[in-house]
């Protein structure tokens, strides 16, 4: 039995140095993160986590200070862990309230919609929360029309390189057609002169075999005597 007590006596003793533990690393988390210091804060909040998992406010604490070093995935995860594991109504509507702030700023719009109206519905009379509602469906458009307008840019821009190529295509067939042109008018000019000098070593030859002939008659005729009276 004494060592029953003696059992009890310990475990409540780490249970209670566990807790000033928890409650120690979160106000030193709350100092930093209030000196802006949120590297630190988040450390600490994690010590706090570590000392007891299943209280909320450190791991909500955590959500934020990633959240204000900006990054927002794992903040999503820690306000996540909150809206799974809480009932209460409060912590809920500022923990989907912060959840939509995270999407919010990856651009995750419809997602960020999602998490303001579950916020909304644990706390419906939020002010903050239906602006940023507001806020994230004007920018949901926004990037909607964005993305449409990039689609047609996008198929303007194949529509046009397309036409491009053809016209590269033509201009590549006139140009192979051009030089072939060229080239047979090249080939037949130099035919033509080769053939003029062919008739022209011809008309040599029939201008030497004239005057041959020309020469041998001539003498022929010279040849003749004339009678002496």
């Amino acid at each position: 039995m004494r060592v029953l007590v003696f059992i009890f006596i310990l475990l409540t003793s780490i249970s209670l140095l566990s807790g000033q533990d928890y409650k120690k690393h979160l106000r030193k988390g709350n100092k930093y993160y209030n000196a802006k210091k949120y590297k630190q804060a988040e450390m600490e909040y994690r010590k706090a986590q570590e000392r007891d998992s299943k209280r909320f406010k450190a791991e909500y604490n955590t959500g934020n200070a990633l959240y204000k070093q900006e990054q927002y995935g794992e903040a999503v995860d820690k306000y996540m862990n909150i809206t799974s594991s809480v009932k209460d109504k409060n912590i809920l509507a500022k923990a989907y309230h912060n959840l939509g702030n995270s999407y919010l700023e990856k651009k995750e719009y419809e997602k960020s919609i999602e998490a303001y109206k579950n916020a909304l519905k644990n706390s419906p009379d939020d002010l903050d929360t239906k602006y940023n509602l507001q806020y994230a469906k004007m920018m949901l458009k926004r990037q909607q029309q964005q993305q449409k307008k990039n689609k047609n840019n996008k198929k303007q821009q194949k529509k046009k390189d397309k036409q491009n190529k053809q016209n590269q295509d033509k201009n590549k067939k006139d140009k192979q057609k051009k030089d072939k042109n060229k080239q047979n008018k090249q080939q037949q000019q130099k035919i033509s002169k080769k053939d003029a000098e062919r008739i022209l070593k011809a008309l040599k030859n029939e201008e030497k075999k004239l005057q041959k002939k020309l020469q041998k008659k001539k003498a022929k005729s010279n040849n003749k005597l004339e009678k002496n009276w």
